[in-house]
């Protein structure tokens, strides 16, 4: 057979064609990850690729869920109500005005509270309690009551309280008819604020210092009047 023969003669068996290389060999270092993907929030600390933002992001919502789950807890195991005060008595003895520009105020006037405690696993420290009582939005007479702690589940009077002396208050528009009016009827429109500090107590541990101001708007009446005084709840000074 001569050599151009051989040259067509076709192949017996099939081509596959050449040989295909075996594939490189890859290796993937123990704690390194080869698959592309976000990463977590302890990856941040190393070197994983994220950008700065990123990491940082993740680290305050992973703070905030945790804060609002302790929360969470911490209402649903302690229930916390809203503290409850009350006035109890109010009358005035004498609450007169004399004057002109700047009117002298003469009085005498007595109150009492009750501070109602709802909560079954909260104390309360009243360390500050700084009650001052306000006319026409004018304060005429201040004291401090007796710092005290206030068990769970507890009401607790805080006694009468007694307010004598004489201020000066500046006459307003419509001050002089209104107190007319108001002695006419025996009874005059007093407001009293009570500026707090109070600590809160949850079994042994005690929750730093709270200041939360309290209002009562006040009817109160004229002692020579006959009148009595109806109780009044207060409300809390946003």
């Amino acid at each position: 057979m001569s050599r151009q023969d051989y040259q067509k003669q076709p192949l017996n068996g099939a081509y596959y064609g050449p040989s295909i290389p075996p594939p490189p060999n890859t290796y993937n270092r123990p704690g390194r990850r080869g698959l592309r993907g976000g990463c977590c929030l302890f990856d941040c600390l190393c070197d994983c690729g994220c950008c700065l933002l990123s990491c940082v992001f993740k680290i305050i919502f992973t703070i905030v869920i945790l804060i609002g789950i302790a929360a969470l807890v911490f209402w649903l195991v302690v229930r916390p109500h809203a503290i409850k005060f009350q006035t109890t008595e109010a009358s005035v003895s004498q609450f007169n005005l004399s004057g002109s520009a700047s009117d002298t105020l003469l009085y005498d006037l007595t109150l009492n509270f009750t501070v109602r405690n709802p909560n079954s696993h909260i104390g309360v420290y009243y360390d500050v309690i700084d009650l001052r009582a306000y006319y026409d939005d004018q304060r005429f007479a201040a004291t401090e009551l007796t710092p005290f702690y206030q068990g769970k589940k507890n009401t607790t009077d805080l006694g009468l309280v007694a307010l004598q002396g004489q201020t000066v208050i500046t006459a307003s528009s419509g001050l002089s008819s209104d107190y007319s009016t108001q002695k006419t009827d025996g009874v005059f429109d007093i407001t009293v604020k009570m500026y707090l500090t109070v600590r809160f107590k949850i079994g042994w541990v005690k929750i730093g210092k709270f200041k939360p101001k309290i209002q009562c708007d006040l009817k109160v009446p004229l002692s020579s009047s006959g009148q009595s005084f109806q109780s009044t709840g207060c409300k809390y000074d946003l």
